[in-house]
């Protein structure tokens, strides 16, 4: 009996058809024994696929919402190291199906190419290369106010631990406007051109915050070893400039933005990022719920080819029921809204059925008799 069309025959998912033929190849079965854990295999199939006329919608949400009320309202710190916080639990599921354009503490997870994975120096190096280095973190910045001068004491250590040399901060100084940049030994000294107590603590915040090199947004990077491979975690977000550097592989590097995975990536990277987070959130909670609710919510939240939130500025906000939209939020704005424009509610969902006591158009519901009169 040939494995590979005994399998095809039946109406499975491609996935299941794959796993089943990896498993069954493995194991020295008879006909028999294969016929049956293909029957077996049929059965849990159909039992686990959705009734017809069932209210997916409506069991999804309780799915999702009945464990959230046993979420905490934590964040977590990443590796040991109290500088990176990633929000957990309730409040990321919240900002997950908002949509938020920035989550609260955005993070990448960055994975090296196959050539440099295993490398901790070149892991390490380009963490330096990635986080941003500011002026401050290189040197102390001292300002003398009878001279009227601001001089950069550099740490020799951190100029070589971040791979910086002096002329890459000459240079970025010079772009200061009114300021006389000049070299005194190991050390900088700065001249405003207007003597002014003011000026001068304005250049000096200005030089604090000045970016020498890195990716402006990544504030620090973590290096940690999982699954025998190095991977970086940033605190901050810039999928766009980091995915073009070398040694990056971009195939995998994401960022728990989603609305920068559908700017960079597309609106199924989107998705995915949606489904992937959500699951996540709710596994580290020790809470399972089917991965079908959430591809469901994904999928709607994506379905118009941009990420869209569930909520009255989203999902909700765009229903064609007026009696739905006005049930969600703002009530009396949609009722006067849909009054000026003349709006019709064709009465075809859920909601607006439940408030006009109608039977809802979903299980038995959905079912209408018909009687044909000539033969009776």
């Amino acid at each position: 009996m040939d494995l590979q069309d005994a399998i095809n025959t039946l109406k499975l998912p491609l996935n299941v058809k794959n796993d089943l033929f990896t498993e069954l190849g493995n194991l020295q079965l008879s006909d028999d024994e294969i016929n049956e854990v293909l029957e077996i295999t049929k059965n849990v199939y159909k039992r686990s696929k959705v009734e017809p006329c069932e209210a997916v919608g409506t069991i999804a949400a309780q799915s999702i919402g009945e464990p959230g009320t046993q979420m905490t309202m934590r964040t977590f710190h990443y590796a040991g190291v109290a500088d990176i916080n990633v929000t957990l639990g309730l409040p990321r599921l919240i900002e997950i199906v908002d949509a938020r354009k920035v989550p609260d503490t955005p993070m990448m997870t960055i994975f090296i190419d196959a050539e440099s994975a295993n490398d901790r120096d070149k892991a390490l190096q380009l963490g330096w290369e990635i986080e941003a280095t500011h002026v401050s973190d290189i040197a102390d910045i001292l300002a003398d106010t009878d001279e009227m001068q601001i001089y950069l004491e550099f740490d020799d250590r951190a100029l070589q631990q971040r791979n910086v040399n002096l002329d890459a901060v000459v240079s970025k100084l010079e772009m200061l406007q009114d300021v006389d940049v000049r070299i005194d030994g190991p050390n900088i000294m700065l001249i405003p051109s207007a003597k002014r107590y003011r000026a001068l603590l304005q250049i000096v915040e200005k030089v604090k915050g000045m970016v020498i090199k890195g990716v402006e947004d990544i504030k620090r990077v973590v290096v940690r070893k999982e699954r025998g491979e190095y991977v970086l975690y940033t605190e901050g977000s810039s999928l766009k400039k980091v995915i073009v550097l070398e040694h990056i592989d971009s195939t995998r590097t994401k960022t728990n933005n989603i609305n920068e995975m559908a700017e960079v990536f597309g609106v199924e990277a989107a998705r995915n990022s949606i489904i992937e987070e959500a699951m996540s959130t709710l596994r580290e909670q020790g809470l399972t719920v089917d991965v079908r609710h959430i591809m469901l919510v994904a999928d709607m939240m994506t379905i118009d080819g941009e990420v869209k939130q569930i909520g009255r500025h989203g999902i909700a906000g765009e229903k064609t029921s007026v009696l739905s939209r006005a049930a969600f939020e703002v009530t009396v704005n949609h009722l006067l809204d849909a009054a000026i424009r003349g709006e019709i509610d064709e009465l075809a969902g859920v909601t607006e059925n439940v408030i006009v006591g109608q039977p809802i158009l979903l299980g038995t519901g959905d079912v209408r008799l018909i009687a044909k009169t000539g033969k009776m």
